[in-house]
């Protein structure tokens, strides 16, 4: 029989998405193969976070152009980029924490990527006077992953409910990054 890697990756971006710690032998279950078969498919858990990576990337990068970016007023494509974002947040949030991705020279150039095209945004989003430019674009891009990440555990903990996910990021971030008028 087939392993279905894609069903693999998605089941341990869930059990991983909510026990961080989890064991390549948990991971196996929740996919509802064996940790031989697992094994197979990725040589240790560094493989597997690195296929997990590599997900993340490319669902990132599909939210991003469904959200279409450039299109209209910043702060709109902002709100758009969230609610395009919020159904891979929780495997984002898992990534997030996972510091041997950003660290060294194996760091994955899809990161590089995304952070540039969400910068670009936010640098748009000062050019034209809607954002504040006392803020870096690089530090508006690191404030929306850190509350896309915080997000998704604050739904998934239970403290608040999955319908209020985007309004809590959106009005947060741009509460804190739109200009005000003196």
């Amino acid at each position: 029989m087939a392993v279905d890697r894609a069903h693999v990756l998605r089941s341990a971006a869930a059990l991983l998405t909510r026990k961080s710690t989890a064991t390549m032998d948990e991971v196996a279950k929740a996919a509802g193969i064996s940790r031989a078969t697992l094994h197979r498919q990725f040589a240790g858990r560094d493989a597997l976070v690195r296929a997990l990576e590599a997900l993340g990337i490319e669902e990132c990068e599909a939210a991003l152009d469904a959200a279409r970016i450039a299109d209209g007023p910043a702060s709109e494509a902002v709100r758009r980029l969230v609610r395009e974002i919020e159904p891979v947040a929780g495997l984002l949030s898992f990534l997030y924490t996972e510091n041997q991705l950003f660290e060294g020279e194996q760091q994955n150039e899809g990161w590089e990527r995304l952070d540039a095209q969400i910068a670009a945004l936010f640098r748009r989003g000062q050019e034209s006077g809607e954002f504040r430019i006392d803020l870096t674009p690089a530090w508006l891009t690191e404030a929306l992953f850190g509350l896309i990440a915080s997000g998704a555990w604050v739904v998934l903990s239970g403290k608040v409910a999955a319908k209020d996910f985007h309004h809590m990021i959106v009005e947060l971030l741009l509460g804190g990054a739109l200009r005000r008028e003196s």
